[in-house]
């Protein structure tokens, strides 16, 4: 594994060629460290990719051409050595190709780039999967950022006033169940029990925009995206010192999914050739 630093005027941001993943994000002026460290007593990563799934299979398993393939939660993105394509002083790219070790686990070819562009104190995150094949593939891909906050007296903030819809994860899988977050003024109190059944899973375009903000009333940190949906997470009941927005492209199946590969909800499809490019922002106050 190799590490690389990014840095501007404002930040200095270090992305590690492992997982392609955004490990540390210091404010220049402050020192102020933004991202989760990664201590395993809590959780031990900080931003992961998600990908070829986001979420998890029902029973950890998905059949494509009558064969079934098991893969863990969030993929095997997250855990292999990624190759750096381009890197400059504000912003860097790394590629992950199909392999021996993931046709295992997943039945199509693939490229997966992964970029990370400073701009001011924003941070733009970017993705593009290729297909390289002469047929469709299927895929999902998802954000896991970890940002560090105290939970107590402090808050989230959506660009929405109206009460949101969240779903209810239960063994991995979604279940019917759903609670309703009643806002105030577009902001919801963070506590320890407010992941009590896991992941706040947002669908159906509630929010494209999501802030933490301190005890102060200060919005520390902002999260920009255009996907349909986006998580919300804390490990459960360890009150944990983090929260992770997280922006997705596809999500854990339906207790009731039949685990056909290319009929899962929120999955992508890429014809022969085609690319899929997406980003998000993470900004840093």
């Amino acid at each position: 594994m190799a590490m690389y630093v990014l840095q501007n005027d404002e930040l200095k941001v270090s992305v590690a060629s492992a997982g392609a993943e955004l490990k540390s994000a210091l404010d220049q002026k402050t020192g102020r460290e933004y991202l989760w460290n990664a201590d395993p007593a809590y959780w031990n990563r900080t931003s992961p990719v998600l990908f070829p799934v986001v979420g998890s299979y029902k029973d950890k398993t998905s059949y494509y051409g009558g064969k079934a393939y098991s893969m863990g939660q969030h993929g095997f993105a997250r855990d292999m050595e990624f190759t750096l394509e381009s890197a400059t002083d504000t912003e860097i790219w790394f590629v992950l190709r199909a392999d021996e070790s993931t046709y295992e686990k997943y039945p199509f070819d693939f490229e997966l780039h992964c970029g990370y562009s400073l701009q001011g104190r924003s941070i733009l995150v970017m993705w593009k999967v290729v297909n390289p094949t002469d047929g469709k593939i299927w895929f999902s891909i998802g954000a896991h950022p970890a940002f560090n906050c105290a939970m107590e007296g402090w808050k989230l903030r959506f660009d929405t006033d109206r009460d949101l819809t969240v779903g209810i994860l239960s063994g991995g899988v979604l279940t019917e169940r759903e609670k309703t977050l009643v806002l105030d003024n577009g902001e919801y109190p963070i506590t320890p029990d407010l992941f009590d059944d896991d992941a706040l899973i947002l669908e159906h375009d509630q929010t494209h925009n999501v802030a933490l903000i301190d005890p102060d009333g200060v919005k520390r940190v902002e999260v920009d995206f255009e996907s349909h949906l986006v998580g919300i997470w804390s490990p459960v009941g360890k009150a944990a010192p983090f929260v992770c927005i997280e922006p997705w492209y596809g999500r854990a199946d339906r207790a009731d999914f039949n685990q056909k590969l290319e009929e899962r909800e929120y999955g992508n499809v890429l014809e022969a050739g085609e690319a899929f490019e997406k980003s998000y922002l993470i900004t840093l106050t």
